[in-house]
């Protein structure tokens, strides 16, 4: 019963969680990363960087803040393989679903640009704008290994396709990325020049994509060792040594 003496019905906690359970499972969360939490990201393990356990306070405060403070911007996560990049994305997608009852998807950038490539297959029935309407629609989006792809002409239109309409919508995206997030050197380059240059953000997706991103998102720069091999080599070290 209400303070006002009136009966008002309220879904019980277990129909609640039931619709939780849906919202996950129509964000597509890889089985690799469903166990994938903020609480159980840990940047405290011998030789972390400190930018693990920024970038897990920044994910923290992004939930907090959303979506009032956030403005409709995004975060991107930076830094080489192994740092935990999409843990931390996946992490602040199940929050944002459980807590503030978010509709939101994870996709695999490659993975995606490949699925629209095979809708072109007359012998497939999915369209390309049946592949791309969730990615257009999802309060928020999980774009995980931006820029795993070979660039070309048309995955950069692809990628502006996707960047932009979200951008324009002021829908919510969540990046990860292997690549530094610096523009592409300007300017011609030897062959030996560009062998030896870093490949950046900039020349995956082209830097006009990449000025949209600083508009979009919010950039969290991961420094450190590859977790995982940090983790078996100390796991070698204690079976040899025990």
């Amino acid at each position: 019963m209400s303070p006002s003496g009136l009966w008002v019905s309220r879904a019980c906690e277990c129909q609640e969680m039931e619709r939780e359970d849906r919202r996950l499972a129509a964000a597509h969360i890889p089985e690799r990363y469903r166990t994938c939490s903020l609480d159980t990201f840990d940047p405290s393990y011998k030789g972390a960087h400190r930018s693990l356990g920024d970038a897990l306070l920044t994910a923290r405060r992004f939930v907090d803040e959303y979506p009032v403070d956030t403005g409709g911007k995004g975060l991107l996560f930076v830094g080489t393989v192994g740092l935990g990049k999409t843990h931390l994305a996946v992490g602040v997608l199940r929050r944002l679903i459980r807590e503030r009852g978010t509709h939101g998807l994870f996709c695999d950038y490659r993975e995606l640009l490949k699925n629209i490539q095979n809708s072109y297959n007359p012998q497939v029935n999915t369209t390309e704008l049946e592949l791309l309407r969730p990615v257009f629609g999802a309060e928020v989006l999980v774009l995980d290994d931006l820029g795993a792809q070979k660039p070309n002409e048309w995955v950069w239109d692809t990628v502006a396709l996707i960047l932009n309409t979200r951008y324009n919508d002021r829908q919510t995206t969540i990046i990860t990325t292997n690549y530094p997030d610096r523009p592409a050197a300007s300017g011609a380059l030897s062959d030996p020049e560009r062998a030896a240059r870093e490949t950046t953000l900039g020349d995956r997706i082209g830097d006009r994509m990449r000025s949209r991103l600083a508009e979009m998102c919010i950039r969290v720069e991961m420094s450190g060792e590859d977790i995982r091999q940090t983790t078996e080599r100390a796991s070698f070290k204690s079976a040899r040594f025990a």
